[in-house]
């Protein structure tokens, strides 16, 4: 797998960045689906991790995967950036229901 080069971004703490996967646009029959029918996608690789955050309760919550993993994110959680022609999204850390091995 080549190396994802990371962006000079930083997540602050209780958050995660994540390049998401592209979906594939033809369908398994070679069929191939407009635009409009793309649904987001919902699986990526974490690129940076902030650091650990404490709650309202005064409890620590750190990072629920590591860098270099595919996480699965909730459909609509994070926020979309764009930098240099390629797609980033910011989650929190409470956005990330699953790491993939």
């Amino acid at each position: 797998m080549p190396k994802t080069s990371t962006p000079s971004i930083t997540p602050v703490p209780g958050y995660v960045l994540v390049k998401p996967k592209k979906k594939e646009k033809v369908t398994a029959s070679g069929i191939l689906l407009p635009p409009s029918h793309e649904e987001k996608p919902q699986e990526g690789e974490v690129l940076a991790i902030g650091s650990e955050f404490v709650t309202d309760y005064g409890t620590k919550k750190n990072a629920p995967c590591k860098v270099g993993d595919t996480v699965i994110y909730r459909e609509w959680g994070g926020k979309e950036y764009k930098l240099e022609e390629t797609d980033y999204l910011i989650l929190k850390f409470e956005d990330i229901m699953a790491t993939i091995n």
